[in-house]
């Protein structure tokens, strides 16, 4: 079962908290994380893109010369593909690239990111993290008295709108809600920072 040291924002240790291993000591399993980070990324598209075919472009009316005798190939129009300020010939149009991964390998994928953080040293677990006020100056100081990465995620038991707002100053520091974690973001910062209460309540809601 593995254990992480629980420390104070101040930075002391005040004690020791063990994992549930169904959540944090999991065979790792890349290609998971990969088919889920994939699914999100494309989730996260807007799918605006749009080109014009040969029959939206402007133009193409009037035969632009004759069929014989120019020495030139045939034309019919000035809208043909090949043609510059024709048409393309498979525009791309608008659409949704959402898609869904099945819950069981969206939670692997979690358990494993999971996994490869505490191997990695990279969580950090808060007996509590309060501050005083709307103050990103203390923000900052807390990260640094537990050596936090610049890129710190930091995951709370539930939305504390003073959290939110006094961290979110700091550059490439995000701070969400226990169930708004998902994989892409655990994989995109360094430092995964979880209060006691959030940890406890993730391995009710993930195991």
């Amino acid at each position: 079962m593995p254990k992480v040291n629980v420390v104070k924002q101040t930075g002391e240790v005040v004690g020791e908290l063990e994992l549930a291993p169904e959540l944090f000591d999991v065979d790792v399993n890349e290609h998971t994380v990969y088919t889920v980070v994939k699914n999100i990324l494309a989730n996260k598209r807007q799918g605006t893109q749009s080109a014009k075919t040969r029959a939206e472009v402007r133009g193409g009316g009037r035969k632009p010369y004759r069929q014989k005798g120019t020495g030139r190939a045939r034309a019919g129009s000035r809208t043909q593909p090949n043609w510059r300020g024709g048409g393309m010939v498979f525009a791309v149009k608008p659409r949704s690239y959402r898609y869904t991964t099945p819950k069981k390998i969206r939670r692997l994928a979690l358990k494993s990111v999971l996994t490869a953080k505490v191997r990695a040293d990279e969580l950090i677990v808060l007996d509590s993290l309060k501050l005083d006020a709307f103050s990103t100056k203390q923000a900052a100081a807390v990260l640094n008295a537990i050596h936090a990465d610049k890129k710190a995620y930091i995951v709370v038991h539930e939305a504390d709108e003073q959290l939110i707002r006094s961290f979110r100053n700091i550059p490439m520091v995000e701070t969400v809600e226990v169930n708004s974690i998902n994989v892409y973001d655990l994989m995109r910062f360094n430092s995964l920072i979880m209060t006691k209460d959030a940890v406890k309540k993730a391995e009710e809601v993930f195991q």
